[in-house]
């Protein structure tokens, strides 16, 4: 693999997103990057899945990465939360499949995210942990797992509502096979 350009971030090496694609469409050009959206368009936390397939002819061969963002918080997210957790989850897909991985699966604009977070004024968060493999049945949406005063429990926002996960499927591991459409 050719030397992608790195960015230096707290002293390590790291490869932007706009980078792994561009490396990809040039290496791939029988590969296709999917993104779809998990969450419910008026939710305020967003969650992409992305596939990286390599070759089309090949379509069991692919690499998947996940991300969420919350509309509002930070700059980007107050107008951009969709756009910026897609180029996330393309990043990780694309880092799993092995493309601009110096020092970690992160891309450059995680690990920037990351360091602006730290750098922010921390208030307490309530309720951001989304439990990979956890997927609401009946709306096919991530739950995100909530935790206060010891006790904790699986919810997502269903319009002006909330769908609890119920007890019997909080053990267990229900992963989708992707891709689930046609492709």
């Amino acid at each position: 693999m050719n030397k992608l350009p790195t960015v230096d971030i707290k002293g390590k090496d790291y490869v932007m997103v706009k980078d792994r694609v561009l490396y990809f469409n040039e290496t791939y050009k029988n590969g296709v990057i999917q993104t779809k959206l998990f969450s419910s368009l008026d939710s305020e936390r967003i969650v992409i899945r992305a596939v990286a397939i390599p070759d089309m002819e090949n379509p069991g061969r692919y690499f998947t990465g996940h991300a969420s963002e919350t509309i509002g918080n930070g700059h980007i997210n107050a107008s951009a939360a969709l756009e910026n957790a897609e180029t996330s989850a393309v990043g990780r897909a694309l880092g799993m499949m092995g493309i601009g991985v110096v020092d970690s699966i992160a891309s450059g604009d995680e690990v920037n995210k990351a360091v602006n977070a730290q750098q922010a004024p921390s208030k307490p968060v309530f309720g951001t942990k989304v439990e990979a493999g956890s997927m609401c049945p009946k709306h096919g949406v991530p739950f995100i797992k909530f935790e206060k005063n010891g006790r904790s429990w699986y919810s997502h926002k269903d319009g002006d509502a909330w769908c609890n996960k119920p007890k019997e499927l909080q053990v267990e591991e229900d992963f989708d096979d992707f891709p689930d459409e046609e492709l």
